[in-house]
């Protein structure tokens, strides 16, 4: 697992998400890394579905730019990743009914990382950004590519309930999680608050 550099630059919230408070979410098949076979339509997900959205994560033998560090919130998709992973038995405690991460990432790369960290959560796929796209997500381009800005989404019956961003230390954001679902008891019907 990679560690996250002190240094890094803090995101700033630049408003690009402040219309994600009670927004529908849009119906769009996502790409399951957990099985090629499978899409996710978030806006038809049960229960109360954390999804953490993140830009990209290294492959396992990539070495991280000096470049991709000094964007603000982009390093750190891995160890927020895995600090999902050390605390999903406690989301579920709290009635979580489902975890995603979301990337544009193909599915290929996301199984590498499901299998690598050994995530108990599925990745999904939005490698041609039509959910960011339909959500009204923020982007930034590297190196030609365009990738979503990390935010993490509460969504119960295809509504946000609640949004954080930016999200920085990306490694803390399931911390601010965890004590949001522990202030409303871990209901599933939650307000905004």
């Amino acid at each position: 697992m990679s560690h996250l550099p002190s240094d890094i630059p803090r995101p700033k919230d630049d408003g690009l998400c402040d219309h994600l408070t009670s927004f529908d979410l849009p119906s769009v098949q996502l790409l399951s890394a957990k099985d090629v076979f499978t899409k996710v339509d978030l806006a038809k997900s049960d229960g109360l579905t954390i999804v953490f959205i993140y830009p990209r994560t290294a492959a396992a033998r990539e070495e991280v730019h000096p470049e991709w560090n000094s964007i603000p919130g982009a390093r750190g998709c891995t160890p927020q990743a895995c600090s999902y992973r050390d605390n999903f038995e406690e989301l579920k405690g709290l009635g979580v009914a489902q975890v995603f991460g979301v990337s544009t990432q193909d599915s290929e790369a996301q199984r590498e990382l499901r299998h690598r960290v050994h995530l108990p959560y599925d990745l999904l796929s939005d490698a041609e950004l039509n959910f960011a796209t339909a959500a009204r997500l923020p982007t930034f381009e590297w190196k030609g590519r365009k990738l979503i800005k990390r935010v993490t989404l509460a969504i119960e019956d295809g509504k946000v309930i609640r949004h954080w961003y930016p999200v920085f230390p990306p490694d803390q954001n399931v911390v601010e999680v965890l004590e949001w679902l522990k202030r409303h008891g871990g209901k599933a019907t939650i307000s905004s608050g």
